[in-house]
């Protein structure tokens, strides 16, 4: 069985950092993108940063410039350096995995996607 599990979250004042990261458990063999996503209260989850296999990102407008994903391969981990954190940031981040393959009783398996629990994010103003 595979997991992600997330750690980093809190409370920041605005203009603060926060780095967030999740890291995938189990037998891992393969795992295409990675991304972040939130979801504010009474909004959409919307994407934030996603990275590819070879390290390529791209980012939402809203936290280009502010944020920087990164990951590490041999890990089976990725991480999301949060900066001039602002009030409008305050949401649920979660962490997203794409096309994972994990070897598990004696066979390959793969999944289309998988979900971080989440993590809270606070900033005050």
């Amino acid at each position: 069985q595979v997991q992600l599990v997330e750690s980093g979250g809190g409370l920041v004042q605005a203009g603060e950092s926060l780095r967030l990261s999740c890291a995938a458990s189990g037998s891992i063999v393969t795992i295409n993108s990675m991304g972040w996503y939130r979801q504010a209260p009474g909004k959409q989850r919307e994407l934030l940063a996603a990275i590819d296999r070879t390290g390529s990102a791209k980012y939402a407008d809203s936290v280009k410039g502010r944020f920087t994903i990164s990951r590490d391969n041999a890990k089976n981990s990725v991480s999301l350096q949060m900066s001039s954190l602002k009030p409008e940031d305050i949401a649920n981040y979660y962490c997203n995995v794409g096309t994972l393959t994990w070897y598990e009783g004696g066979l390959y398996r793969r999944l289309l996607e998988i979900w971080g629990q989440g993590t809270l994010v606070t900033v005050s103003s």
